[in-house]
């Protein structure tokens, strides 16, 4: 397998791996990061539970797709959770 095909098969293979929860942009001001998350795909997300009791639930966003959103390179970047 070449190298190419061998990055595609990995991307795809990352892709298969992340389920998408939301879209992070700037707000129209520039002050601040808005999230939207779909509720129905934040219900399917795995959590895990702290010792103190509370719940969380894993959340990933690429930091060089957060910048280039951030510079206005981009409108909208993705918000994940990392799929075993």
């Amino acid at each position: 397998m070449s190298k190419k095909n061998a990055k595609q098969t990995e991307a795809s293979n990352d892709m298969n791996t992340n389920l998408l929860v939301g879209y992070v942009r700037k707000s129209n001001a520039g002050g601040a990061l808005k999230v939207s998350i779909n509720t129905s795909a934040f219900g399917d997300c795995a959590t895990y539970v702290t010792s103190d009791g509370q719940a969380y639930v894993p959340l990933v966003i690429s930091l060089n797709a957060l910048s280039k959103v951030l510079n206005g390179e981009r409108a909208v970047t993705t918000l994940s959770q990392l799929q075993d």
